[in-house]
């Protein structure tokens, strides 16, 4: 009688894997700002592409690659990434404290701050709801 030897491989995929091939080169300081305002607004180039009327990869290579943008073009894409054109151009100041919610309210408006746009807008929509309401009441 001979052994047969079986393996069984599993190939675990999840929501955290990069789609996509890897990137040939580094990123600029612009684009690595751009990539992350994507992700945290939960949008994939290809939908940021769709609603700026261009292509992916020509939406790809603004976050791979130093550009010049015209000014309209900026405006269009702080606006899809639910930002301030400053906060596209800016470089993040690390050394200067936060201003903010702190402690348990600051958690949970982190967490929201990583949910997709559209959830964060409801959530954005009852609490300033919530707000109006208690400004109401004391003033």
């Amino acid at each position: 009688m001979q052994a047969k030897s079986v393996s069984t491989v599993f190939w675990v995929y999840n929501d955290d894997m990069k789609s996509g091939r890897p990137a040939q080169s580094k990123r600029s300081k612009f684009g690595e700002r751009l990539c992350a305002l994507r992700e945290a607004a939960g949008l994939t180039q290809q939908q940021v592409a769709e609603q700026l009327g261009i292509t992916q990869p020509c939406y790809a290579w603004w976050e791979r690659k130093e550009v010049a943008l015209k000014p309209e073009q900026l405006t269009k894409l702080a606006k899809v990434l639910g930002v301030r054109i400053e906060e596209l151009m800016e470089e993040p100041q690390t050394n200067h404290r936060r201003g903010g919610p702190v402690g348990r309210a600051r958690r949970v408006f982190e967490t929201v701050s990583q949910m997709p746009r559209h959830q964060q807008q409801k959530i954005i929509e009852v609490v300033e709801a919530l707000v109006a309401q208690n400004s109401n009441r004391g003033g």
